[in-house]
């Protein structure tokens, strides 16, 4: 493991839940949530399409924002995560519920994403880094596979947008069995590095 350097360490007195990122976390999270939920309700594509985008444009620029004038926070970073499966989970229970082919490949990304991608995720929390984009720090290997730029287009965009572009439910199948496939090998790899626990501090009396 490397050494942490200081640009990446978090500092536990920066931590707090409001900045200006999470303020565009929560704003992109609501707006994409809600045209998704038009999208079902009116059963219209378009609106759905629309949702993912506010949600992927959202989710670039609060980290952009974030790096930008240094507030990236460990609070901010596991809340980026849970939005994040929030508007996934919105558009593509959307899309299946509008194209019933693709309820198999949805079903088997959604539990690659929301369950096995979610836990190598929340990983970063184990060492002092602001967020999974750092775990380069930890573990290079895990890092390139899951959080570096490609593989995050992979893992976010390219499903998707194959799904739409072909509307082949079978490559979609494809695709999300062998990101559960590379996500399972991860946490392998993950569990063969262990997870640090902090060490028990005794409490002060009052």
């Amino acid at each position: 493991m490397h050494e942490v350097s200081h640009a990446t360490h978090a500092d536990p007195a920066a931590e707090r839940l409001w900045t200006g990122a999470t303020v565009i976390t929560f704003a992109r999270t609501i707006a994409s949530f809600a045209l998704c939920l038009v999208g079902v309700w009116q059963e219209d594509l378009t609106w759905l399409v629309v949702g993912l985008g506010v949600y992927w444009i959202g989710d670039m620029a609060d980290g952009a924002y974030a790096r930008r004038f240094d507030c990236e926070t460990r609070i901010g970073g596991v809340m980026d995560m849970l939005c994040d499966r929030l508007n996934c989970a919105a558009f593509y229970l959307g899309f299946a519920a509008l194209e019933h082919e693709m309820v198999l490949p949805v079903a088997i990304y959604l539990f690659e994403f929301m369950v096995i991608d979610f836990f190598l995720s929340l990983a970063f929390l184990a060492w002092p880094i602001r967020s999974p984009n750092y775990f380069y720090e930890v573990d290079r290997r895990i890092y390139m596979w899951n959080w570096s730029k490609p593989a995050k287009a992979v893992n976010s965009s390219l499903f998707a947008v194959l799904l739409l572009v072909t509307g082949w439910w079978w490559l979609g199948v494809i695709i999300a069995t062998a990101l559960v496939v590379l996500k399972c090998v991860s946490l392998r790899w993950l569990l063969q590095l262990g997870l640090p626990v902090p060490p028990v501090t005794e409490r002060k009396p009052a």
